[in-house]
Parts: C-alpha cells; sequence; structure tokens
C-alpha cells in the first residue's frame, strides 16, 4: 500500500504589515498625549506657583515686621496727602466744603458784624471767598512740604498705631510735624495770600473799621491765621483718607498698603 506524504504549509496571516504600523501609530499618539498632558500641567504648575508668590506679596500669613507696618504707614499718609491736597486745590475745595471752609476771622469777628450792619456785607463777602481762594492756592504746592515731613518722622512702634484709632496715623503726624509744617507752609500761604490780592479786600474793610468812633482797632494776623485752618483742613482730608484705606480694601492701591492694611485685627 502506497503512503502519501502531504506537507503542511504554514501560512502567513493577512495584512501583517498593517498591524505593525497600527501599532506604532496607536504608540506615537499616547505618546503625543502623555507630551500635551505633561505640558499642561507643567503651565498649570508655574501659574500656580506665580499666583503663591503674588499671595505671598501681598496677603502673606507670615507675620508682619516692624519695618514694614511703618512703611505702610507712611505710605498711608503720602497717598493721603496726594489725594487731600488734590481734592483741596481745586476751586471751592474749601470755600463749598463745611469741612474745610475758613470763616471770617473769629478774633476780627466784630468787624464783619459792624462792618455787615452799615452796608459792607458784600465785601466781608468777597473777603471770606477769598480766604478759601489763598488756601485753595496754597494746597497745590503743599503735597512735597507734608510729605517730606512723613518721610522724616521717626516711628518707634508702627504696630501701635496700626492698631489703634481709625485717625491713629495722621493724628500722630499731626503731632510730630505740626510745627515744622507751620514754619514750611506759611511762605507758601503767603504767596497764596499774595496771588489771589486778599490784602486788597481786607484793606478797606479794617481801615474803615478802625475809623469807626470808640472801637478796639483791630489787626489780625491774616497769614497766620489762613495757615492754620489751611492746614487743619488738609489734615481732615487725610484722617479720612487713612479711614478708607484702612476700611475698603479697594483704597489699598499698592502691595505695602495690601499687605499691612489687610489683616488689621484690633
Amino acid at each position: 500500500m502506497k503512503t502519501t506524504n502531504y506537507k503542511l504549509q504554514t501560512q502567513q496571516p493577512p495584512f501583517r504589515g498593517w498591524g505593525l504600523l497600527t501599532l506604532a501609530l496607536l504608540v506615537m499618539t499616547i505618546n503625543a498625549c502623555t507630551s500635551q498632558n505633561l505640558l499642561q500641567r507643567a503651565e498649570a504648575a508655574k501659574a500656580a506657583a506665580n499666583n503663591a508668590l503674588k499671595d505671598v506679596s501681598t496677603n502673606s500669613s507670615a507675620p508682619l515686621s516692624n519695618d514694614e507696618v511703618v512703611s505702610g504707614l507712611r505710605n498711608a499718609l503720602t497717598v493721603g496727602t496726594n489725594n487731600s491736597t488734590a481734592f483741596a486745590s481745586k476751586v471751592d475745595g474749601y470755600y463749598k466744603n463745611p469741612a474745610l471752609f475758613i470763616p471770617f476771622p473769629p478774633d476780627a469777628i466784630k468787624v464783619k458784624d459792624k462792618m455787615d450792619a452799615i452796608g459792607f456785607k458784600d465785601q466781608t463777602d468777597k473777603f471770606v471767598m477769598t480766604l478759601n481762594r489763598a488756601a485753595e492756592e496754597a494746597a497745590k504746592n503743599a503735597a512735597p512740604v507734608f510729605i517730606n515731613a512723613i518721610k522724616g518722622m521717626s516711628i518707634g512702634d508702627g504696630f501701635a498705631i496700626l492698631k489703634g484709632k481709625d485717625n491713629a496715623a495722621t493724628q500722630y503726624l499731626q503731632d510730630k510735624t505740626t510745627s515744622e509744617l507751620k514754619q514750611k507752609f506759611t511762605p507758601i500761604i503767603q504767596t497764596a495770600i499774595d496771588k489771589v490780592e486778599l490784602t486788597k479786600y481786607w484793606n478797606p474793610i479794617i481801615t474803615d473799621y478802625n475809623k469807626i468812633p470808640f472801637v478796639e482797632k483791630q489787626n489780625p494776623d491774616l497769614t497766620a491765621y489762613v495757615t492754620e485752618r489751611a492746614m487743619l483742613g488738609l489734615f481732615k482730608l487725610i484722617t479720612d483718607e487713612e479711614l478708607k484705606i484702612r476700611k475698603d480694601p479697594a483704597a489699598r492701591v499698592n502691595d505695602i498698603l495690601k499687605r499691612v492694611f489687610g489683616g488689621i485685627t484690633k
């Protein structure tokens, strides 16, 4: 009996090359997605780090140093001074603001009363308006004088002022620098008085008054009076600005103000 030998043929599966190509493309796609995810994660981490640094510079939980507090207080007074002098130097900044209005000199109020009674009210009213114009004019040049005083004043315990009353910084400035400020501000007031021609309205009033029989002669120091009242008005405005910085986050216009005043606890 004849035996037939059959040779088994091993058949290659179709499209083997396509399978390898598909696998390669799949690997490349996975790698691309992984790289993109890593890049996105890196960018997110970078953004988070920047935000963290920003938070540290403004609202850091790290304890404030006395130097930082003193810097913040000076900064608050400087911002307050700039805003206050800008406001006060406008036309009617004093004259039509009841909080700043400079009235007829109290020491010479009898002059006003007497002159009004005999028909000089228009003149006395014009004089009062010009008093306020002098203060408004002087306010235009007041900021450097006040800011130099702020820079030069010594602050030992900044925390005591920071945690004090809402006007503690302004009150400290007023207590420590008024004498110096008055000395440096007086020439500015005198220049403003000359510019608005205050004496043109004052001299006829006081001359006619002093001619009235049996009255006590008057000659108030107008420069000293306007200087004192103009300074009081500016301190009032700076007090208001300090209050804003303490209470209103929007008024904290730079990082040091945000850091120092952002976490006040009393």
